[in-house]
């Protein structure tokens, strides 16, 4: 299994340019499915994830072309039907989280769906209700079969109708938008995700001939059309990747600039960083982080302790919470970090108390974390990545602390960050890939 060694302590100073958005990639991926025409996505990220489903989606008869860099062009005008009982199918879906994406296409277009149950990162309950009573509601019939793992829908036809989601899920927003793109008649979601993802998603399929208004909105209304076509859609840059360096920058004093990072939808990432004390300059559409040797965390208005919580959009990302909690690690003064929507990442902070960081872990949802104002070094350590947000924010950490550390697992990091090591080591760091 493949490790980064960190020699760690060192000053960055340089521009960086963010990778195409995973979780938007994933979906509008998916939705290629919806047509039997080409489709072209640019600014795809080429990283594990987002390979692994392409793979996926070849498997079961889409042609691909790749003719440049993060460019790929999708036909899905002959499936292969007989791929989806095979041992490749079960073992390449059950092992990709955003697999569940592929059931609402299939359902629109095809009458029927079937996928394992997925995987991805091991985070706490990550339930698939959502998804598939939005399918029920639609007319859809489905099964689990606990024995051999797999989810089975089937539907004669999809009929459109007025729901309301009992959570505002990302992915079971965008595999109920792709199955009632097809529907008949009008379908209604009240309390939809509204991430800038989904809203990628539906402007994509508006382009492809569906009819969705209400975008960036939690109500959407679709009425369905016969068929989609071919189109050409570019992803937006990843805002996880553009928080995950500012808080590189931050917590090893360093000076870099993220170019264009499309602000209007970056959301409160920065400002919440501002309220760590960290100087985020708006120059055009980048973003300069000037070398700091000290910020420090704001109090709210009545003098209480800071809390930066995710919550569904436009309320701050989950996957920055990693991130935010080991920025706050070297700040002047104390934070709550309270992580909401899933209940197993924040126990990565062992590893963080291992390398001297002063964190008490109250449950498996908050953590309080007191800053030590760059006054005390994090040590160097041997550490393995649990999830891809947990490691970035461990590489972060390892690139500031004094001596050389090693991070195992580091697969988990591929997943979501292409090239890390390279990139990071263009403008000064020191890590070496071992595979």
């Amino acid at each position: 299994m493949s490790k980064f060694i960190i020699t760690g302590g060192r000053r960055l100073k340089g521009e960086l340019s963010p990778q195409g958005a995973k979780n938007e990639a994933l979906q509008v991926i998916c939705a290629c499915l919806l047509t039997k025409e080409k489709v072209t996505i640019s600014n795809i990220p080429e990283i594990l994830d987002v390979m692994k489903l392409i793979e996926l989606l070849q498997g079961m008869g889409v042609h691909v072309e790749h003719p440049s860099p993060g460019e790929f062009v999708f036909q899905a005008s002959n499936l292969n039907f007989d791929y989806f009982e095979t041992e490749d199918f079960y073992k390449k879906a059950s092992s990709l989280r955003g697999s569940i994406m592929i059931l609402g296409p299939l359902l629109a277009v095809y009458g029927f769906g079937v996928i394992p149950k997925p995987g991805g990162d091991k985070i706490g309950r990550r339930r698939l209700d959502t998804h598939f009573l939005g399918f029920e509601k639609l007319g859809a019939t489905f099964n689990y079969d606990h024995t051999d793992g797999y989810f089975r829908a089937s539907a004669d036809k999809l009929q459109g109708c007025y729901m309301l989601l009992d959570e505002a899920s990302v992915t079971g927003t965008a595999n109920i938008i792709m199955a009632a793109v097809l529907a008949e008649g009008r379908t209604t979601i009240y309390n939809a995700a509204c991430e800038p993802y989904v809203q990628q998603l539906c402007l994509m399929l508006n382009k492809m001939g569906a009819r969705i208004i209400g975008i960036a909105s939690n109500l959407l209304t679709i009425e369905g059309v016969k068929e989609l076509n071919s189109c050409k859609h570019r992803c937006l840059p990843d805002m996880v990747e553009i928080g995950s360096y500012i808080g590189l920058a931050a917590l090893t004093r360093s000076e870099i600039t993220i170019k264009n990072v499309n602000i209007e939808q970056l959301g409160l990432i920065p400002d919440t960083f501002r309220k760590l004390g960290i100087r985020v300059e708006e120059k055009g559409d980048d973003l300069y982080i000037p070398r700091q040797e000290h910020y420090m965390i704001e109090d709210f208005i009545d003098g209480s302790i800071l809390t930066v919580a995710d919550a569904p959009w436009p309320g701050l990302t989950p996957d920055l919470l990693s991130v935010f909690l080991v920025v706050a690690t070297q700040a002047k003064g104390s934070v709550l970090i309270h992580q909401k929507m899933f209940e197993s990442r924040l126990f990565f902070v062992d590893k963080l108390i291992d390398m001297g960081a002063k964190i008490i872990l109250c449950d498996p949802h908050r953590a309080t974390i007191i800053g030590q104002n760059h006054d005390s070094q994090l040590r160097a350590t041997n550490m393995t990545s649990p999830d891809i947000r947990a490691g970035i924010a461990l590489l972060i950490t390892a690139l500031s602390a004094q001596g050389v550390s090693t991070i195992h697992n580091i697969d988990q990091i591929d997943r979501g960050y292409e090239r890390i090591d390279e990139r990071l080591n263009a403008i000064g760091a020191e890590i070496i890939r071992v595979d």
